[in-house]
């Protein structure tokens, strides 16, 4: 027995790491170009993020880009699914099959997470699924999308905001989303009280202001969330990512990265996500976009 159970040992070892213990898989879904150069750039947003993550061991990130994946056979085995994309009407994922894809990886337990305008999503077509899969979703007319400057200075206990310091940037940030009541397990992780002048400013789309958005003032309002699902999956939402600058701050990088690891069920780091970005790698893939005309 002693002996059956050395050479056991022994083959186990000599097995190449890949072989010992499979990276778990996330899948990143960037949508079509869409928006000013420097603006909604889903591509180059996401695979920078594939990069800034290219270090973390136990993963492997992949980009499909340009919209959905020409087969649903690269969700096979994925961890998690992030997509970071134009929303509204239009969304790649409220087609029929798609959101009964996603429906049924949710199910599994698979993680889900949606950027920005990605968030958004009819109520009456993807609005019931956003709040199973990820606590809430912008709701038009209800929720609101003004470009304004958040000031995050606390952050909840939680994996997703380890190593993340206050910071803030000028962007679209939405708030006041449509939020599942009943669901329990949603934590807020970037939250700040907008000024009245926000509040009662015009937005991007629709103009506002919206009388309910006023009525709220000095409410603190979030604009990234994290959810542990009843179906044993976890979930995000997080608003910001309009302007891709922002995406060589490194506190808005890290608690992303750090919500990715999070959602594939993957132990975020002490100290959070580490990653260094470069004015070229910033600067790298970016979508050709015409430039806008001068008025």
């Amino acid at each position: 027995m002693k002996l059956r159970h050395l050479l056991a040992l022994l083959a186990v070892v000599a097995l190449p790491l890949g072989v010992q213990a499979a990276d778990k898989r996330i899948v990143l879904i960037a949508g079509k170009p869409s928006h000013p150069p420097g603006m909604h750039e889903f591509r180059a947003g996401m695979l920078l993020l594939q990069q800034c993550l290219a270090q973390t061991p136990g993963i492997k990130a992949e980009v499909y880009t340009n919209g959905w994946p020409d087969s649903d056979a690269v969700f096979d085995g994925a961890a998690a699914v992030v997509i970071y994309c134009d929303g509204g009407a239009k969304h790649p994922a409220i087609e029929p099959a798609r959101k009964q894809l996603l429906d049924a990886l949710a199910k599994k337990g698979v993680g889900l997470g949606f950027m920005h305008y990605g968030v958004e999503v009819p109520a009456d077509n993807g609005g019931g699924e956003f709040k199973r899969w990820i606590g809430g979703y912008y709701e038009t007319n209800w929720s609101c999308n003004p470009m304004w400057s958040p000031d995050y200075q606390k952050f909840p206990d939680h994996p997703v905001a380890r190593g993340v310091k206050p910071f803030s940037n000028h962007d679209e940030w939405y708030f006041n989303m449509r939020w599942n009541e009943n669901e329990k397990g949603i934590t807020p992780i970037l939250t700040a009280v907008p000024s009245d002048k926000v509040r009662g400013g015009t937005y991007v789309h629709p103009k506002g202001p919206y009388q309910h958005i006023i009525a709220a003032a000095g409410r603190t309002e979030t604009m990234m969330w994290v959810i542990d699902r009843a179906d044993g999956g976890r979930g995000f939402g997080f608003t910001g990512g309009h302007t891709h600058a922002h995406w060589g701050n490194d506190n808005q990088r890290k608690v992303v990265l750090n919500a990715i690891l999070w959602t594939a069920k993957v132990d975020v780091p002490k100290n959070g996500v580490e990653s260094k970005v470069s004015a070229d790698l910033l600067a790298a893939n970016l979508d050709p976009k015409p430039a806008p005309k001068k008025k």
